[in-house]
């Protein structure tokens, strides 16, 4: 049959027209078969979703003025008090041999200015053990943003307890503001993550919760500078500068009010639809919103029947049982990887570059600016690269570190080229440190848990945190003078440990739902049972 009567028809034109259909249908088997290789071969690649998926937007400029207002007087205080205490340990000690000498017209004994001392300095970890924990209990009682802005009463009055030590010649007055400020920090290092990891769009959950180190190191680096002589490092400056710490605390004050309340918190744990949509609104715009309404929605489905949880509950329910395994390793590990050995001996390899004694706290600032360098680039690199391989390669990098490090320890004295290559370790071990264990650990305790557990989440693994940080500030220098350099192939075990069990246990949370990563590790506990008892329903 010809197509165009007033055409002649042929055979040949008959021919031309079977060959082209035949082709045509041949064409379009031979594309789906190829398409249906192709998904059989990578069943994990969603190929339509990929092409489809929208270029990423940069985040809302309120929820980075909201991420930024909750890091300055969050876990930025934790940074800068631990290292702010520093600079003023000799006008400190004379201080106090000043003021016993005038209440008893003795000198204080060599032992017991060492002791007082050392609890000024240690009793911040016992103040940030009990800020963790109560800090998830007034999470849930007055929502993040609340507890936020209530911890600040704690470091004022720690400022004005410490200001006022030097005038009224009570040293006792600096250890009870070092505890407050212990516990501001506490609380800040369990609750800012907390709200940081709620408000933040899944896209960019990795990017905001590295704000958490962020704020650290910048606390870190901004304590070394104000301590410098140049600025408030004087003998006569001292209380001025530990009173410092209530700058921070102001500036929260006067910021986080003008932001919302974490959306999640509004409506899975107080129902709130109207204040949610609003902080949603506020946070992400009215494009954004309402994707990450439907995820806050669904998870709340999922969690209608239960309550928040307690830290013991977590111990006992098996369904979170790798995610609490997870975290308590990682954050053991966290402060047992080695970090405290390298800043104890860093002043030691200053000197023996070559680097005057006089010199050497401005080269320890640039260990701080290489910290603030490395969770900056962890932080433009996390959602790209994802969770899993900048850890695990943070670890692995950190093991050879320590190897290379015990060796040229070994070997000091044998070449003046030697303390140069210490000094390399050092700085190659802080940038593989910021890079992935001290930046991507705490993103983790929000992902691989749900609304109800995450407070109790964090109360665990801020108290293990803070009970591992007394354990080296105890032991460490024990363990220093007994092996010496060879204290770093402990340390050895335990980054390669580490990074061994990151490599198989835990999965990858890069763009991933709070849900999709609960379902990931269902998987994980139905491959260890074999599928004995049968398949768990996943979460939807």
């Amino acid at each position: 049959m010809c197509f165009n009567e007033s055409l002649p028809c042929s055979s040949d034109h008959t021919v031309h027209l079977t060959i082209g259909y035949h082709y045509i249908q041949w064409n379009i088997h031979y594309k789906s078969s190829i398409q249906t290789l192709l998904y059989s071969i990578v069943p994990k690649m969603d190929f339509d979703k990929d092409m489809a998926q929208p270029k990423r937007k940069l985040p809302n400029k309120s929820l980075l003025l909201a991420a930024c207002a909750a890091c300055i007087g969050g876990t930025f205080q934790y940074g800068y008090n631990v290292s702010v205490i520093n600079a003023p340990t000799l006008h400190v000690q004379n201080f106090i041999n000043q003021t016993w000498r005038e209440r008893y017209q003795t000198n204080i004994s060599v032992d017991a200015l060492t002791l007082l001392w050392s609890t000024i300095v240690s009793i911040f970890t016992v103040g940030g053990l009990v800020g963790v924990t109560v800090g998830g209990t007034l999470s849930v009682k007055l929502g993040r943003k609340g507890t936020l802005l209530v911890n600040n009463i704690f470091a004022l009055t720690a400022a004005l307890l410490m200001g006022l030590s030097y005038p009224t010649g009570l040293f006792e007055l600096l250890v009870v503001g070092r505890f407050f400020t212990g516990v501001n920090a506490g609380i800040g290092l369990c609750v800012q993550p907390l709200y940081l990891g709620e408000i933040a769009p899944t896209a960019f959950r990795g990017a905001m919760g590295m704000g958490t180190s962020i704020s650290i190191t910048v606390g870190i680096l901004s304590g070394q500078v104000i301590g410098l002589k140049e600025i408030l490092g004087r003998e006569e400056h001292w209380p001025i500068l530990l009173s410092t710490t209530c700058v921070p605390a102001f500036l929260q004050l006067l910021t986080l009010p003008w932001f919302p309340e974490s959306p999640r918190y509004l409506l899975i744990d107080k129902g709130d639809d109207k204040g949610c949509k609003k902080a949603l609104k506020q946070l992400h715009g009215l494009a954004g919103c309402d994707g990450e309404r439907d995820d806050i929605e669904k998870e709340r489905n999922n969690l209608r029947d239960f309550q928040a949880k307690k830290p013991w509950e977590l111990f006992t329910d098996r369904s979170v049982r790798w995610q609490l395994l997870t975290i308590v390793l990682l954050n053991a590990a966290q402060q047992l990887n080695g970090i405290n050995a390298i800043y104890f001996y860093a002043e030691y390899l200053f000197t023996q570059s070559g680097i005057p004694a006089d010199k050497i706290p401005y080269v320890t600032v640039g260990t701080g600016a290489c910290e603030c360098v490395t969770a900056l680039t962890c932080g433009l690199l996390i959602d790209r690269l994802g969770r899993k391989v900048l850890i695990t390669g943070g670890y692995v990098l950190m093991s050879i570190c320590c190897i290379l490090f015990t060796l040229t320890l070994s070997f000091q004295d044998a070449s003046p080229v030697v303390p140069y290559f210490s000094m390399a370790c050092l700085f190659a071990f802080i940038l593989s440190f910021g890079l992935g264990p001290g930046g991507v650990t705490n993103i983790l305790t929000t992902e691989l848990f749900t609304q109800t557990a995450r407070p109790a989440a964090y109360m665990i693994a801020g108290s293990l945190n803070w009970l591992s940080f007394f354990l080296i500030g105890l032991v460490f220098p024990f363990v220093v003078i007994g092996l010496q350099q060879y204290c770093f192939l402990v340390f050895l075990a335990v980054c390669s440990l580490t990074a061994t069990y990151i490599f198989f246990v835990i999965p990858e949370t890069k763009n991933k739902t709070f849900v999709e990563i609960q379902n990931d590790f269902k998987s994980l506990r139905h491959r260890k049972a074999h599928n004995g008892d049968g398949a768990e329903p996943t979460l939807f």
